[in-house]
This record gives C-alpha cells, structure tokens and sequence, in this order.
C-alpha cells in the first residue's frame, strides 16, 4: 500500500511528534505532508527515526513570520490543507489536534485519523483564548468570526474521515459531543524506558511544561511563593517566562530550558511532579511516574485515566492557589511505594501504543 502521513505542523518536538515518531516505527514508507516544517535537526532525527524524510508542505509554509507565528494564518488553514493533493495514496493516517484530518479524500482510500482534541481555540477553549488576546472593537470582531467558520468547517470535515482514534476517553467524550463521532481509544505512546525508576528522592517539588496559559504554570509558582519552606523547580520556556519569573520567590529555581538528560534526572529525583493543566492526555506526569516519582495533578481531564490516585499521586479539583497547597500539605501525609509509581506508568508504554495501533490499523484497511 502507499502511504501518507499527515500531520498538523512541525515546529517543537511535543507529544504529537511522539506519535508521529511511533507511527514512523510501525511503518517506514510513509510520505509525510504537514502546514509547515521548521524542525530543527535534532528534534527530526527522532521525529523521523532512521530517515532523513522530507515533508511537504503548504503554500503557509513561505508566508512571511510562519516560521514565529503560524496561527496567525489561521483562517487559511483549510484552504491550506486541503490544498494537498493525496489522491494516489490507498492508506491516509492523519495527526490531528487542529487541522490535520481535513485532508480531502475519495472512497478508495482508507483515512484514520488519531485525535489529540478537537480544536481547543475553536471550541472548548474558545472563550479564554479570545480573553487572553483582549481582542477589542473590529479586531474581536473578525477573530469571532474567523473561529465561527473555522468551527463549521471542522464539523463538516469529520465526516471525510472513516476511522476515528482518541487519545483518550476524555477526548472520546468531546469528539462525541462535538462531531457525534464514536472513537476508539488507544493512549498515545510513553517511551518510559528513557525513565528509569529512581527510589532515592530529593525533597524539592517539580513542575516542566511550556509556559503558556492553559498550563497554568503560573498558578503552581504563585502556590509555592505561599509555601516559603516548600523548594519548587520550575523546568520550561515560552511567552509566559516573563510573567512567571516575576512571580517566584526565593524558594522557587526557574531553570528555563534543560537537556533531555537534565529533565530526567530532575523527574528522578523529586520528591513529587506537580501538574495544573486540563490536559487531553498529558505525556509528562506518566514520564514523571515513570521514575518512581508520584504526582500532584489537577484532577480533570486525561490525568484521571494516567494517574491512580493514592498509588501513584494525588489531585486536586479546583484551578487555584489554595487549592494546590491544600494538596501538597496532604500528599506529605501519605506514603508512595515508588515501584507502584512505576507499574502505573508501564501501561502507557510506547511498545503497547504501537502493538494496538498496528492491530486497529489492520483490522480497517
């Protein structure tokens, strides 16, 4: 069969370049298309292992400032992706948390398309986006309008899909409820043997993410200021850097960006990963339990399906300051056996994503 991959954008090595590192260990015949592709040549080594691919790309791809600010594009995107001409391909898998599943297909091919989330910034996140841009006056205007035609088009393309796959039941629920769409959920992959488990803890607290607002890294830091005899390390880099530094107190080690090497070291020995994101699924806080280290997670979202509480962590149910230090004060009361930690984490491996991806595969085309 000939094969195409389509993925939203390369431009970070995130979680949705994980799975596209697995799908690329399944099969290694892929042609790969993407809105654009400024991967940096590290991040492709591991993206495309073993391959030095080229990725086709769209008109966006030389648009002045795509390469710093490709959103705001945005109401190209359909056009763009749709641009793609796929029609020679018998087997289209699609990587899609924005757009990618709107590649335009015909009834002899087979299209698969694994859903990180329906759009944030078009739907559930659509009125928080639109308060953090405090967009006013023609400006909000033509950006609530923008997203309105963006919301219908989405809608519409689902149907061009024939296999749906979630990356979890959290998202199976909100691809029901936004595209009446039943899904399949296989959990996206944790290559968790990169994070051996370490028994000999530290006491500082962890947090590492990228610093943009529905992270809510900010309201970790803000916690911890409270909490002056509590040391947090804060592992991470993006527009909210600013912001959070000005908030940490002489408690709280902001270290910005670490190697890969670094951050395992940092998971191995905290005494606890503290996440506040709504995450889909979220990769890191099973990374983290992957070291044996518990977690202290806002508890909604993927993190209930990752994280099992008063084994391998904790949560809390409210996104605010008192909230996490409540937590914290009552994680210190329990005991974790770290290689509990550990087997909870092994369910999410990167060799179980590939085997049940695989099989779901074969089972359609």
């Amino acid at each position: 069969m000939k094969k195409a991959l389509v993925a939203d954008w390369y431009y970070v090595n995130g979680g949705a370049e994980k799975v596209i590192h697995s799908l690329n260990s399944i099969w290694d015949d892929f042609e790969h298309y993407a809105l654009i592709d400024f991967l940096g040549e590290e991040d492709r080594d591991y993206v495309f292992p073993g391959k030095n691919k080229k990725v086709t790309t769209s008109f966006i791809q030389n648009l002045p400032t795509a390469k710093s600010n490709h959103r705001k594009f945005l109401q190209l995107f359909p056009k763009a992706i749709e641009s793609f001409d796929l029609t020679d391909y018998d087997l289209i898998i699609s990587s899609s948390a924005s757009i990618a599943k709107g590649v335009l297909t015909h009834t002899n091919q087979t299209h698969i398309s694994y859903i990180h989330s329906p759009m944030r910034y078009a739907w559930d996140l659509y009125f928080e986006y639109l308060k953090i841009a405090n967009l006013k006056g023609p400006k909000s205007w033509y950006a609530k309008s923008v997203l309105h035609k963006i919301r219908t088009w989405d809608v519409i393309n689902t149907n061009r899909v024939d296999h749906i796959v979630a990356n979890s039941e959290y998202i199976a629920k909100r691809i029901q409820k936004v595209y009446r769409r039943k899904a399949t959920v296989i959990y996206p992959p944790v290559n968790i043997d990169n994070f051996s488990l370490e028994t000999n803890k530290d006491s500082y607290y962890l947090t590492a993410s990228r610093m943009v607002p529905y992270k809510k890294m900010d309201l970790i830091v803000e916690a911890f200021s409270k909490m002056p005899n509590k040391k947090l390390v804060v592992i991470g880099d993006g527009p909210e850097m600013k912001k959070i530094k000005q908030k940490a107190t002489k408690n709280i080690e902001i270290l910005g960006h670490v190697t890969y090497t670094e951050l395992i070291t940092y998971m191995q020995k905290a005494r606890a990963f503290v996440y506040a994101a709504e995450e889909d699924f979220g990769i890191v806080p099973v990374e983290a339990q992957a070291c044996g280290t518990p977690v202290i997670a806002f508890g909604k979202g993927g993190a209930l399906e990752t994280i099992s509480e008063n084994k391998s962590g904790t949560f809390f149910y409210e996104q605010t300051q008192n909230a996490i230090i409540d937590s914290v004060i009552e994680f210190e009361k329990k005991e974790f056996d770290y290689g509990t930690v550990r087997k909870n984490a092994e369910k999410f491996s990167k060799d179980i994503f590939e085997t049940k991806f695989k099989r779901f595969v074969n089972s359609k085309v």
